[in-house]
């Protein structure tokens, strides 16, 4: 391995929670008066905290989303989860193979901590994720696209943000590493390669993934 840390993102990374949440979501937010499509949803919040679909509504209607929101769609979403959310195929051997080569990695996702969480049982993958290796935009001052999440997992993880190399599949988790200064591989499974063309690299299976870390260019070589 060529990079001395991965960082991945979560939902549509490790697991399949993309659909599931963004159905959700688009549902919800036309439930309490502003009208948005499944495809709407994947565009404008897919990858974002949950600040940026209260930023986003009120910037263009003036109006606030209820003050349990949060509360409310967390609760429906995470219900799903435990009914239906697989991990991302492929993405338990990954995992497998970097704890077996003591190669370090993490998660660093927009969101919650909770989420996380709920996420990882539900699929399964709790067991390669202890707390030291979760990290949530909950733990900085902004999300993505700002770099703060990814400099902070590398730091807790004792990191040089050049020696890490970020696993994303939307256009903001893409931004927020090479804001970073960090090589970032974009999964084009459920993204449109051209919306992720920032990236160091570009791979559509997660099967792919090991053969593109082991020969991927630490910077320096």
């Amino acid at each position: 391995m060529r990079y001395d840390l991965v960082i991945f993102d979560n939902d549509g990374v490790l697991v399949d929670s993309e659909p599931l949440s963004n159905r959700h979501l688009a549902a919800y937010l036309t439930e309490v008066g502003h009208p948005t499509t499944y495809e709407d949803s994947i565009r404008d919040y897919m990858g974002s905290a949950m600040h940026r679909v209260h930023d986003l509504i009120e910037e263009r209607t003036g109006q606030r989303l209820p003050a349990d929101f949060d509360d409310v769609f967390h609760a429906r979403v995470f219900a799903a989860f435990e009914r239906e959310l697989q991990p991302v195929p492929g993405v338990a051997d990954v995992l497998e193979k970097l704890t077996a080569d003591g190669m370090p990695y993490c998660v660093a996702s927009s969101g919650s901590h909770e989420r996380i969480r709920v996420g990882h049982r539900a699929a399964g993958l709790d067991r390669f994720f202890d707390d030291a290796r979760i990290f949530s935009s909950q733990d900085v001052g902004r999300g993505k696209p700002a770099p703060d999440l990814f400099l902070y997992a590398a730091e807790r993880m004792g990191t040089a943000s050049e020696r890490c190399v970020v696993v994303d599949d939307s256009p903001l988790g893409v931004q927020a590493a090479v804001a970073a200064g960090m090589d970032v591989y974009g999964f084009t499974a459920m993204t449109p390669a051209e919306k992720l063309d920032a990236a160091t690299r570009l791979f559509g299976d997660m099967r792919e993934l090991l053969p593109l870390l082991a020969a991927g260019d630490r910077p320096g070589n």
